[in-house]
């Protein structure tokens, strides 16, 4: 660096609050069974592959041509994923409230088929993101889309930039943007791909984006669409982010640099630190891309998100996303900012141009919901969720199971480690009657399933009572007390 230029000086980090989350590690012996136990099934899984060929579509005269499967994904998806795969794509036929209503089903070929048995099972719901209680079969947000689809239909029929606009769409986006404190917003149809189509028309050549190791797969495919670089940084740690916008503002060559980060990260129930990555932001000339998915509604004293948790002002946020899909119990997602930021997506992103225009019922759900949250009835539930976190997390920890994350987040991730304890834990669980997620490779690492359990603000303390003696039965019986920082605790 030659004389003339001025030195930045780094970050002071002991001013800020930088808690990644808590991340227990296991103990040496349970690492090394875990990994003995995946081998031993996957070496199962290679001699049933020799011995037993399946019926299955094979690749012929490919010759010349690129594979259409990868080899190690197949077997994984044969000989491991479908020893578990009755524990997901569950179906329900009912509301995802506090409580729902499993389609029991069978299997007569090792889960490589199912069939429905005709019966149905009531169970509490610890497994959909249904953090204010707003997904329900009734009451005003139901009776709003209701009206909405009488007025307007069921569909558009067609994306916001053609015909696909409605006075509808216009006052939700003014009251979300009067919400969460900004000059404008934009509002989509899917949540996933207000990520994966926005931040292509969003980032441009020149660009160079700082990006979280666990970011979710619908900003990971959205910088994929957007051809810019991206390096990535450990999760939520500001230290390893700061080394590595310094080293690319040395390197001269950027126009731009973006951090992309979430608010709460829906695998591990962390917070992002984002005091920190704000000061950090203006320190070093970065812009931020905040994604609120899990974190707008639930988090907060007045459920505005992360921001407000944090104590940030949204202005300092360059672009606000978030999802209808959770808080608001309905689908879609936004992007908010300045009016140049959001007039940009409206004419540069993807989703607003080809993508359906959000179906006018779900706008309806989302614009009461919204209005709920600001109201006393809103802030209730706002409260509520807080406290059924702060009580489930305290009785799980008693238990000396890993959990993970933050003491405010609403995701609840129980470690289990392998596949085989978290087919077991999710049957052992539905048949006591509490519905949950588990969750392993490719969504985790190979070596570390887990139980995501999701509070809500629609769950009595007598329902969180059942389903936490049902956990401990489970816990007891399976072997999952891993935690050393924690003890079990009567």
């Amino acid at each position: 660096m030659s004389s003339g230029e001025e030195v930045v000086p780094c970050m002071d980090w002991s001013q800020y609050d930088t808690f990644p989350g808590s991340f227990e590690k296991c103990s040496l012996m349970t690492a090394a069974l875990t990994h003995f136990g995946l081998y031993l099934l996957m070496f199962l899984g290679f001699v049933n592959q020799l011995l037993f060929k399946p019926k299955v579509a094979t690749e012929r005269n490919r010759e010349g041509y690129a594979p259409l499967y990868n080899p190690f994904e197949q077997f994984f998806s044969r000989y491991v994923y479908r020893r578990v795969r009755h524990c997901f794509n569950r179906p329900i036929c009912s509301a995802p409230g506090a409580e729902l209503t499993l389609k029991e089903r069978c299997t007569d070929d090792y889960n490589w088929s199912f069939r429905f048995t005709g019966t149905e099972r009531r169970c509490i719901n610890l497994g959909s993101y249904n953090y204010l209680g707003f997904a329900e079969a009734a009451g005003p947000r139901a009776d709003a889309a209701a009206a909405a689809t009488k007025r307007y239909g069921p569909a558009m029929a067609s994306p916001r930039a053609e015909l696909g606009t409605t006075a509808l769409h216009r006052e939700l986006e003014r009251t979300l943007a009067d919400f969460l404190g900004v000059e404008d917003c934009c509002v989509f149809g899917m949540g996933f791909g207000t990520n994966a189509l926005g931040l292509p028309g969003l980032l441009s050549a020149g660009t160079l984006v700082l990006s979280d190791e666990n970011n979710h797969a619908s900003l990971i495919l959205g910088l994929r669409l957007a051809r810019v670089t991206v390096r990535v940084f450990k999760h939520n740690d500001v230290r390893h982010a700061e080394r590595l916008a310094r080293d690319a503002i040395a390197e001269g060559t950027w126009k731009r640099i973006v951090l992309v980060v979430e608010g709460v990260y829906s695998m591990e129930g962390s917070v992002v630190p984002l005091g920190a990555l704000v000061a950090l932001k203006k320190r070093l000339g970065l812009h931020l891309y905040l994604d609120e998915a899990h974190s707008i509604g639930a988090m907060g004293p007045t459920g505005r998100g992360v921001t407000e948790y944090c104590g940030v002002s949204p202005k300092d946020v360059d672009v606000l996303m978030g999802t209808f899909t959770k808080s608001f119990g309905a689908a879609g997602g936004y992007i908010a900012g300045p009016k140049r930021l959001v007039d940009r997506v409206r004419s540069a992103g993807h989703a607003h141009a080809y993508a359906h225009s959000m179906a006018p019922p779900v706008a309806a759900q989302v614009l009461e919901a919204t209005r709920a949250i600001a109201a006393p009835e809103g802030q209730k539930r706002v409260r509520t969720l807080r406290e059924n976190t702060h009580y489930f997390r305290k009785r799980l920890r008693a238990m000396g199971v890993i959990i993970l994350g933050h003491e405010d987040s609403p995701v609840v991730p129980m470690l289990v480690y392998t596949f085989s304890k978290m087919a077991g834990t999710v049957e052992r669980l539905t048949e006591r009657g509490v519905a949950t997620v588990g969750v392993g490779f490719p969504a985790t690492p190979l070596n570390k399933a887990r139980i995501r359990f999701c509070l809500s603000a629609a769950h009595t303390r007598e329902q969180l009572d059942r389903c936490l003696d049902a956990i401990e039965e489970v816990v007891d019986e399976v072997g999952l007390r891993y935690s050393r920082k924690h003890p079990r605790t009567h």
